[in-house]
């Protein structure tokens, strides 16, 4: 804990110019309210000086002497969640979990907590009868350790003394300690709290869960200065009018950074979906526009259902719309077409979407997205049972993408008898009238 005699100052985060006090622009870069308040660190010579007053040594590690472990995990019971964070919870690890508000986060973790044993769960935002209520929802008359505090350092004191076996943090931008003058969900009280919940998960070797909001611009609240502090981050996407909720883990010391879990809200809570394909591409139907896609989700594969849209336009300027897709990825995808395909395009409105609410980030979407947008311009339908997988580049040729075996494994398990990818297709246009029912 930081003593009282410590001052706080003012950083800009843009070029480092520090201020007595809050400055709304910043002298030297001219920067707008770029200004954080932060606790003042002891100089390197006063850190010498206590560090030979209380005896410590330095200590160089040599890395060959370290015997290679393992990290032992504890497994929430739940496999998607599980499946995010690398094999399970990792003991002194601290979890980030971020979400737009509404979307369940707070369910999904206490959720959690009833399925493990001794669990501490810290209410900044709720009551405890608010929790109350939930927890009823999710598992009745379920018994759950809930603290009401915003004082980080009494929250850090409690779980000293008790010790508990998992500690949930809900939320940390309504946290605040008494050493910054600056308000709770302030830049500087949110990076100070996570510091300290930091040390403290090292020290007494105790995962810690923090939900953290999510800004206007999609960014975790601080802006993102939490991501750097915390071992994983999970991020909790999916339409709000949808049942389907997507958890995606952008950042995993534990494990690998591209894994996803999918769950579908329930009134009592949320359930697991274990074949997402399926779910995905139960409502398919074989109509002009909609192609299928088989991508790489960590270790896991995926079909998902790409739809496109064609129509005139009556702007001067035709909208380029993409819902689950890099926008500036769909806007060369069209160039492509209208440059190697000769398809007219320019005064088309183009909208395409990826059902089920998931966001697909790998380039392997390129040859379904383009086949979606070609079958809708000539209103014929996708060969039926056909999957299209291949990454299109500026020449329109078709390349090679990962763990191609596994996408296809996937796509004949749940019936899919065409598979057109770029190893059976050499360019775009021979993969076209590979797809299409007629030659374009």
């Amino acid at each position: 804990m930081i003593s009282k005699t410590n001052r706080s100052y003012y950083i800009c985060q843009q070029c480092g110019y520090k201020a007595p006090q809050y400055l709304g622009k910043c002298p030297q870069c001219d920067s707008w309210n770029s200004f954080v308040e932060q606790i003042e660190e002891l100089s390197a010579v006063s850190r010498q000086r206590s560090a030979r007053q209380s005896g410590k040594q330095v200590e160089i590690i040599d890395l060959s002497k370290i015997q290679k472990t393992d990290y032992k995990r504890v497994s929430t019971k739940l496999e998607e969640f599980d499946r995010c964070l690398g094999g399970g919870i990792v003991n002194g690890s601290l979890v980030l979990v971020s979400g737009d508000p509404g979307i369940g986060k707070s369910t999904l973790l206490t959720q959690l907590a009833l399925n493990l044993p001794n669990v501490l769960y810290i209410a900044g935002e709720e009551s405890a009868r608010q929790i109350k209520i939930r927890v009823d929802r999710i598992k009745p008359n379920a018994g759950l350790a809930v603290l009401n505090e915003i004082d980080v350092d009494n929250i850090i004191e409690a779980i000293s003394l008790t010790r508990p076996s998992l500690v949930i943090v809900d939320s940390i931008q309504t946290l605040e300690t008494e050493d910054l003058e600056s308000i709770a969900g302030s830049v500087g009280q949110v990076r100070e709290c996570t510091h300290r919940f930091q040390r403290l998960a090292k020290d007494i070797h105790v995962p810690i869960f923090l939900v953290g909001h999510v800004t206007k611009e999609g960014n975790i609240a601080g802006p993102k200065t939490l991501e750097h502090v915390v071992d994983v981050v999970l991020s909790l996407e999916g339409d709000p009018t949808s049942m389907f909720r997507i958890l995606r883990a952008t950042k995993n010391r534990f494990g690998p950074t591209d894994e996803v879990g999918v769950f579908e809200m329930v009134e009592g809570g949320m359930i697991e979906v274990a074949n997402p394909s399926k779910v995905f591409l139960n409502t398919k139907q074989n109509a002009p526009g909609s192609a299928v896609v088989a991508i790489q989700s960590g270790m896991r594969p995926l079909l998902l259902e790409i739809q496109a849209l064609v129509t005139k336009s009556g702007l001067p300027i035709p909208r380029r719309v993409g819902n689950g897709i890099d926008n500036n990825r769909l806007q060369l995808l069209v160039a492509v077409l209208q440059k190697r395909l000769g398809l007219t395009l320019f005064d088309a409105d183009i909208y395409v979407n990826v059902t089920g609410g998931l966001r697909i980030s790998e380039p392997a979407a390129d040859l379904s997205i383009c086949t979606a947008i070609v079958s809708s311009l000539k209103d014929i339908p996708i060969r039926e049972k056909t999957v299209l997988i291949g990454e299109v580049g500026l020449l329109g040729e078709l390349r090679t993408v990962r763990q191609i075996d596994k996408r296809i494994k996937e796509a004949q398990k749940l019936g899919y008898s065409n598979v057109i990818s770029s190893q059976n297709a050499r360019n775009l246009l021979e993969a076209m009238k590979l797809a299409l029912v007629d030659n374009l």
